[in-house]
């Protein structure tokens, strides 16, 4: 089909900027125009009755009489000087809480306060008109949270605390209240063990420490098992939690949204769940801050995982350097040795030699050495020497009288060539 002439194609928006637009929205502009000194809501515009809630959407009452809780936020006061002096007024970031129970929605506004004065002039009311920045508000919090969480990644961070700081940083984000986990997968992806979970009872986060990853396993298991996002509005419907519905209803948890945190090459890194203590359907800007803080704990976990490889392979190298070290040292050592032993050999060897040729330049006698004090008078036909370097001539009987008592002692010949020499001769 044709393009229509005239007509620019629709911008691609990036999901990443999809979730940006989502969570920061469109601020909204209220009016009302307040009648005498009790601030009588006279006319206002859909917004301001939409700020105030629709069921005190009503006119002729008192504001203070229709938002209470208004007397203890300042507003009142600045419209009393207003009022007053006949002065306008601006005031900025303005917190106005709905009600007053636990979980009321804060919002915040610019407000201008202007006198409306009557024929005469005198001051006949105030005029209020307001910029809702709630969501302004709530995006300069969400960067400046985001980017601290960011910067405890650069530096480093451990791992369980930039996880902890994380999930009570969405706690205190979300305009309802919710209960934030991370479950970390193990390397082979069948298991989750506990990240983080700062406002969940301990009891459960023990007890879900290791559960599998699988369809039907929770929102978590079947969220890791699909890769992809699983909604459970209502745990006590949901068959998901057939396993573990009495669990939940022990913590006070009623919904379970989860995400799978995935690497950059599609491996299970954990999942991102935000449970919640009333059954809850998840608006776009709930699934938007889940986006943004799941790829958040993606960057956190890979970062954490790729440097306890770092420190790992140089734990590796620094045990292998050692154990060259040790080698190395260890053949210097044996080198050593050899060197001494055959210094050692070479000086034994000279002294060998020179006693040799000491006995060489010894005359041959002409009697028997071994008669001992007694004496012998026979001929000397036989060399013996020891291991000492000792040697002597003597007479077969006592030649082998030596040979028999004195250990060590062989027959030589005058040039040491021993018994084969003498057999020979």
């Amino acid at each position: 089909m044709a393009a229509v002439s005239g007509q620019r194609p629709a911008a691609v928006v990036p999901p990443a900027e999809q979730d940006l637009r989502a969570l920061f929205g469109q601020s909204s502009a209220v009016f009302a125009a307040l009648a005498g000194p009790s601030h009588v809501v006279e006319t206002a515009n859909p917004a301001f009755f939409s700020v105030i809630g629709e069921g005190r959407a009503q006119t002729g009452v008192p504001l203070a009489t229709l938002m209470p809780e208004l007397a203890g936020q300042g507003v009142i006061a600045v419209l009393d000087e207003v009022y007053r002096t006949g002065e306008p007024c601006t005031v900025r970031d303005v917190p106005v809480v709905q009600g007053a129970s636990p979980h009321s929605g804060e919002s915040f506004f610019d407000l201008t306060c202007e006198p409306r004065r009557d024929v005469g002039g005198e001051v006949s009311g105030v005029r209020i008109v307001g910029v809702e920045i709630t969501q302004v508000k709530h995006a300069q919090r969400l960067m400046a949270e985001h980017r601290a969480l960011l910067e405890q990644i650069a530096r480093q961070a451990p791992l369980s605390e930039v996880l902890d700081g994380m999930a009570r940083c969405i706690e205190k984000l979300a305009p309802h209240e919710v209960l934030v986990s991370v479950l970390l997968a193990d390397p082979d992806g069948r298991h989750l063990r506990h990240g983080a979970a700062p406002s969940l009872p301990d009891s459960y986060n023990q007890a879900i420490d290791g559960i599998a990853t699988g369809e039907g396993v929770g929102s978590c298991g079947t969220a890791a098992h699909r890769r992809q996002p699983v909604i459970v509005t209502d745990i006590t419907t949901d068959p998901f939690w057939d396993e573990f519905r009495q669990l939940a209803e022990q913590a006070g948890l009623a919904a379970c949204w989860s995400t799978p945190i995935l690497a950059r090459d599609g491996a299970l890194l954990g999942t991102f769940a935000m449970y919640h203590r009333t059954p809850r359907v998840p608006r776009d800007t709930d699934l938007a801050l889940a986006r943004v803080f799941t790829s958040t704990a993606a960057l956190a976990i890979e970062r954490h995982y790729n440097e306890q490889a770092r420190l790992a392979a140089e734990a590796d190298a620094e045990a292998a350097h050692d154990e060259l070290a040790k080698a190395v040292h260890a053949e210097q050592q044996l080198r050593a040795e050899a060197e001494q032993r055959a210094a050692a050999a070479a000086e034994l060897a000279a002294e060998m030699r020179a006693a040799a040729a000491a006995q060489v330049a010894t005359p041959h006698p002409e009697r028997c050495q071994l008669g001992g004090a007694r004496g012998c008078t026979a001929p000397a036909e036989i060399k013996v020497a020891d291991s000492w370097g000792d040697s002597a001539w003597g007479c077969p009987a006592h030649v082998e009288e030596a040979i028999i008592n004195v250990r060590s002692v062989f027959i030589a010949s005058a040039q040491l060539g021993g018994l084969a020499a003498y057999l020979n001769r």
